[in-house]
């Protein structure tokens, strides 16, 4: 399971751009743009994340992920199209095969809420149910 090692250094980069900023106390969210076409499942992604946030400045952090649908470019054409999934890369409008793939890869943080000064405040986490 790769969202793992995605969910590893996400909280690396936004632990490591907490420190840089200095007297971050918490982070509360992470919001991230998870193309379609990225092969991450969201899902797989949120547990991973709370897994890999125990014990750190993310502790107790909600994830939220944006979904970026992939879009595709005819070069013969120009014609613009959702790709969808599985990804259509053959243009609908001339059948050309040439094409350019405009969005849909996107693995990136956007945002990220944190505390700074004053007193930290405790995560708040449900237990994780060992019967999922």
């Amino acid at each position: 399971m790769h969202e793992m090692s995605v969910a590893l250094a996400v909280v690396d980069q936004v632990a490591e751009a907490a420190t840089r900023a200095g007297d971050v106390t918490a982070v509360r969210s992470v919001r991230l743009q998870v193309g379609e076409l990225a092969g991450v499942v969201p899902d797989a992604l949120a547990f991973s994340f709370e897994l890999a946030c125990a014990g750190t400045l993310l502790e107790g952090a909600e994830l939220v992920t944006e979904a970026v649908p992939g879009r595709a470019r005819c070069t013969t054409c120009a014609h613009e199209w959702a790709v969808g999934m599985p990804p259509r890369l053959t243009c609908p409008g001339c059948g050309g095969t040439r094409t350019d793939l405009l969005a849909g890869r996107e693995l990136q943080i956007v945002d990220v809420h944190w505390e700074d000064g004053g007193p930290a405040h405790p995560p708040t986490r449900e237990p994780i149910s060992e019967e999922r």
